[in-house]
């Protein structure tokens, strides 16, 4: 991976985590199954909270959405609204790619 990539750092987070389940399951005591599922809710735990700010900013853009669409404001509100909205959008979240 570039490390120009916007999602770089992510990607490291997440092998990161991926790497040490694995480095603990060796360690420990327990079936194949138990480890391979310790494994991947590493996996899902770290690609959770890697896009949780994502998801976030997703859901406040619907809602500002939501109210530009029901016809309420007129058009030097909306644009206004959104331009308020984009300038409180996290910087990790503006012009990067998601993969």
């Amino acid at each position: 991976m570039n490390k120009d990539d916007p999602n770089a750092e992510r990607y490291i987070t997440i092998a990161r985590a991926c790497l040490k389940a694995i480095n603990d399951t060796a360690e420990h005591s327990g079936s194949r199954e138990e480890k391979i599922q310790a494994v991947y809710q590493a996996i899902d735990s770290a690609f959770q909270a890697e896009f949780s700010e994502y998801r976030q900013s997703v859901a406040i853009m619907a809602t500002v959405l939501e109210r530009i669409a029901s016809g309420q404001l007129d058009a030097d509100s909306a644009a206004d609204l959104a331009r308020k909205t984009l300038d409180q959008q996290p910087e990790t979240t503006r012009n990067a790619l998601m993969h």
